[in-house]
């Protein structure tokens, strides 16, 4: 019996000698040591890192197009960085914030290099988002087990905008002051009590400085609400597994998230990257708006008041409807309907890749959007109102109508026997 026990043993080590050697050669030396020379399960938190990160079981066919989840990490985690460093040196008063900007840019050892990276960096965060977000329309991400993951996301992205808004207020130049005001103003729109939450949301009678001074303070606590729902939505998508180009859920073709996962990510990352620094270093105040280099003027109105160009979608929605109260009914819809998705879906299929008809759709959505952030920062006009319109209608049509729509066509042709 011992000796049948140490043949078993002696060849079972030799086996496992061999294994380890092959695998070796054919990996990469930190992902040998990382995933075999410690065991990360044996530690209570570094069993975390394990299950989430490492050994996390990944769809084989994953394309570039889930990197954006982890590009909107690293774009968090820069904007709360270079946030913190900013608010060292900001002002929050009305008689100061726009010098003390300044002050950062002028005086402060690579304070424009931080301001950049702060001011673009909130616009990368917007691009990756919105890239991500509609990779998970085009893929089915928000059909069943996924609808709480969905939705967490949709709610990062509400807060996202708003955080965004509370930000673009701070310089306190001309577009801030009165981007706050005709904003902010929207909600005298709700009758009896809107004047009243106003007048609290002002903490006056006007945009003064008690509003600069709420909007500093959330604007510096929302990113750790976003941080903090974020850890929340990758819970959710731990819990039952990333969705996949096929969108089949099978537990067969998976492989470890690293190294496979983590490089194509960290690649994925490079490229974001260098656009990012582009942006910074060559072309940094593109995407913002000129007038903001002007301090406020309470007195002096600009002559065409547009928002950053991440809400320029929205923005044409509100002006679409020529009443008051519709109009920021409309543009809140713009979003809550984004939530609806999970649950007004009919479709048997995952993934627009097999689904030729919604294909057509969901294109004509993409053009839409971009058709409806172009009108936004149009002047007011007959034309450009009636493309407005055309825009918001298909925007809400798509999705309340057409997709349980062609979900139970598609289904129907599906199931067709003759």
């Amino acid at each position: 019996m011992k000796k049948t026990v140490k043949l078993c043993n002696s060849v079972y080590d030799k086996f496992k000698k061999d294994n380890l050697s092959s695998n070796l050669e054919n990996s990469s030396f930190m992902a040998s040591f990382v995933t075999r020379t410690n065991r990360w399960n044996s530690n209570y938190l570094l069993s975390i890192v394990d299950n989430h990160i490492i050994h996390y079981p990944t769809p084989i066919n994953l394309s570039y197009a889930w990197s954006f989840g982890s590009s909107a990490g690293f774009c968090l985690i820069v904007q709360i960085l270079s946030g913190i460093f900013l608010a060292m040196h900001y002002t929050p008063h009305i008689d100061l914030a726009f010098s003390s900007v300044e002050h950062i840019m002028r005086d402060v050892n690579n304070g424009w290099l931080i301001r950049y990276i702060h001011a673009n960096g909130a616009s990368m965060f917007f691009i990756v988002v919105y890239c991500h977000i509609f990779r998970g329309l085009y893929y089915g991400s928000y059909m069943q087990p996924r609808q709480l993951l969905w939705c967490s996301g949709v709610l990062i992205f509400i807060l996202m905008m708003a955080t965004a808004f509370m930000g673009y207020v701070l310089p306190w130049g001309q577009m801030s002051f009165w981007g706050a005001t005709v904003i902010t103003s929207l909600v005298t729109a709700v009758p009896v009590v809107g004047q009243s939450i106003v007048d609290w949301l002002w903490g006056g009678f006007t945009v003064n400085n008690a509003t600069l001074n709420r909007f500093f303070s959330l604007h510096f606590f929302l990113p750790f609400v976003i941080a903090g729902l974020s850890v929340l939505h990758l819970a959710l998508l731990h819990k039952d597994g990333s969705n996949n180009p096929l969108g089949v859920d099978s537990g067969v073709d998976k492989v470890p998230f690293y190294p496979y996962f983590a490089v194509k990510d960290a690649f994925g990352l490079l490229v974001f990257l260098l656009m990012f620094v582009a942006f910074v270093f060559y072309f940094p105040n593109t995407l913002g708006h000129p007038d903001n280099y002007i301090p406020a003027d309470p007195m002096q109105t600009p002559a065409h008041i547009v928002p950053e160009w991440y809400f320029l979608p929205f923005y044409a929605v509100l002006r679409s409807i020529p009443d008051k109260l519709g109009g920021v009914v409309a543009m809140g819809g713009a979003l809550v309907v984004l939530f609806l998705i999970p649950f007004t879906n009919t479709s048997e299929v995952r993934s627009t890749t097999f689904r030729p008809i919604f294909k057509i759709f969901y294109w004509l959505l993409v053009a839409d959007f971009l058709i409806l952030g172009w009108v936004g920062q149009k002047p007011v006009k007959d034309t450009y109102v009636l493309v407005g319109q055309v825009a918001t209608v298909f925007y809400f049509m798509f999705f309340l109508i057409l997709i349980p729509a062609i979900g139970l066509l598609e289904t129907k042709l599906a199931h067709y026997k003759k």
